[in-house]
């Protein structure tokens, strides 16, 4: 997407597109026709960042949500060990709680 001269014969405009895996320009050309076009590809691109942007603002606020979740989550589980372990349980190969047994 750029205005480009060559051999000094005046401004053309062309704009960029990917084809399969190769880049291929594309040939717009010269005059009020193309001046819209790149207006358009410019508001086009600048609507493309402003979501860029608000999505990565998103994806901020969801790993920051998801930390604290996961911080609660440890407390919890901390907390519910510790209730456990008071109350006679242990975590049988480090998995499932068990009441210990008690020989009478």
């Amino acid at each position: 997407m750029a205005w480009e001269t060559r051999n000094g014969r005046g401004r053309y405009y062309t704009r960029s597109r990917r084809v399969n895996e190769h880049v291929v320009r594309e040939y717009i050309g010269t005059g009020p026709a193309a001046e819209a076009i790149a207006i358009l590809d410019a508001q086009e691109r600048a609507e493309r960042l402003g979501n860029r942007a608000a999505w990565q603002a998103e994806r901020e606020r969801m790993e920051v949500t998801e930390d604290r979740i996961q911080r609660f989550s440890e407390g919890v589980t901390d907390l519910t060990g510790a209730v456990l372990m008071g109350a006679g349980y242990h975590r049988h190969h480090r998995g499932e709680w068990r009441k210990r047994r008690v020989n009478v």
